[in-house]
């Protein structure tokens, strides 16, 4: 007798764990669609990858992708592992489709998690003319693009973690549209006092996206008292580093070192990779020195950093021999591998390659930044993720996600070229 009443205890005990492990097992999905994160939480996390998005597909500027074609993308996204994107400005319908994007998957899926970092975009007077005044500010054209912001901050607070005022718009090779940093000081004001005031959620981070240069890390003839003001009035720093840049218009870092000249192919280019990292963190750690030395310190997260891989220009076959998808995925994992080590985040440029941003050439260098082709092929970056299966089912415009080169490796090997050598002084077109 005690033996089967101890026998139904065991039975007994054995359902009650059941219960409450299933009970939990129900509890955590719960858990994961109410959950709302804050921006401490979303900057830095090594879970949330960050990267800059354009979802254009056309050369033609005009024609917007669509809020399902959005759609796709943040799926794709979010299967690698990326979470958190950033957005240039909101006078075209682009940023407000990709919130809308997000917001309807997450109505359908409310697992899903994706953030936006939105760009207000800011121009000097008569930008974009022969004779751009960086003196002054386009002003009605920057309060309606902040103004704008505010509405889609306050449209989708869940999804929207930071403004960002300004796309590279204190730099002064942006000769185009450059602004003094008074200006976006002023404009990161304003929305720093709108949520003081009630009128933005105080759960808000305020920033500008700028080259390391703009933010002090560079020349000291951007170290003017504006600047230092702005560093005290944002939440956090994003820093723009493009050492393939730096390949045609500051190449010592880049040149295959003497020492180096009798190793292989291969082995010259990995070696200049890891030049290139180094490059980025010196100008990265570069921008913390100058934020320190004014008693700051604050969060310092890279804005945009990449690698394209194709052009027929400055850094292609006749230039710094720089681009090709080799390069391109090394320097991805390179800089995906030290950033997630050190809880920074990397708006990495860019997701898929844009064809408008040089139109007029299509082998241009700025058309091949996408770490997918327009058509959704994955470059050399992401054959890993291929491999593993986890865009299986996901398509772009109806094309499922396959390796460039049908996957061959050895046609991306071939395609990629050393650095010229320093000895012998060969000048970079």
């Amino acid at each position: 007798m005690r033996s089967l009443i101890h026998i139904l205890f065991k039975l007994l005990g054995i359902i009650l764990i059941m219960l409450l492990t299933v009970s939990c097992k129900n509890a955590t999905p719960q858990m994961n669609e109410n959950k709302q994160l804050s921006p401490s939480q979303v900057f830095g996390n090594p879970n949330l990858k960050a990267i800059s998005f354009g979802g254009y597909r056309d050369a033609n500027h005009d024609i917007e992708p669509t809020v399902e074609q959005l759609k796709e993308d943040m799926k794709i996204l979010a299967a690698m592992g990326v979470h958190l994107l950033r957005t240039y400005k909101v006078h075209k319908p682009h940023a407000s489709n990709v919130l809308e994007a997000i917001h309807q998957i997450k109505q359908e899926d409310p697992k899903f998690e994706m953030y936006v970092v939105l760009g207000a975009w800011i121009n000097c007077k008569d930008a974009f003319t022969v004779n751009p005044n960086h003196n002054e500010e386009d002003e009605e054209a920057n309060k309606w693009e902040i103004n704008r912001t505010v509405e889609l901050a306050n449209q989708y607070p869940d999804i929207v973690k930071a403004i960002a005022v300004g796309n590279e718009a204190m730099v002064k090779w942006a000769e185009s549209y450059y602004v003094q940093p008074g200006v976006i000081l002023k404009w990161v004001n304003y929305l720093q006092d709108l949520k003081k005031n009630g009128k933005l959620t105080s759960d808000l981070w305020i920033t500008s996206s700028d080259n390391f240069a703009s933010w002090g890390g560079g020349d000291s003839e951007y170290h003017v008292p504006d600047l230092d003001k702005l560093i005290h009035a944002v939440d956090f720093l994003m820093v723009h580093t493009y050492p393939m840049h730096d390949t045609h218009y500051n190449p010592d870092f880049w040149l295959t070192p003497k020492n180096e000249e009798n190793l292989s192919e291969i082995e010259k280019i990995d070696a200049a990779m890891l030049r290139a990292k180094a490059y980025a963190q010196k100008q990265y750690y570069s921008v913390i020195a100058y934020m320190k030395s004014l008693g700051v310190d604050k969060p310092v997260h890279i804005g945009e950093t990449g690698w394209a891989s194709s052009s027929d220009g400055f850094y292609g076959p006749e230039g710094s021999k720089a681009c090709d998808e080799y390069k391109e995925g090394v320097y991805y994992k390179h800089m995906r591998e030290w950033t997630q080590k050190d809880s920074i985040s990397c708006f990495y440029f860019e997701a898929f390659d844009e064809p408008w941003k040089d139109a007029a050439n299509p082998a241009g260098s700025e058309n091949h930044f996408g770490l997918f082709t327009v058509d959704g092929q994955a470059k050399y970056a992401l054959w890993d993720l291929v491999d593993q299966g986890v865009f299986n089912g996901l398509t772009r415009d109806g094309n499922p996600i396959r390796k460039t080169q049908n996957g061959d490796e050895s046609k991306i090997i071939e395609a990629s070229l050393a650095p010229p050598l320093k000895s012998k002084k060969k000048q970079i077109k």
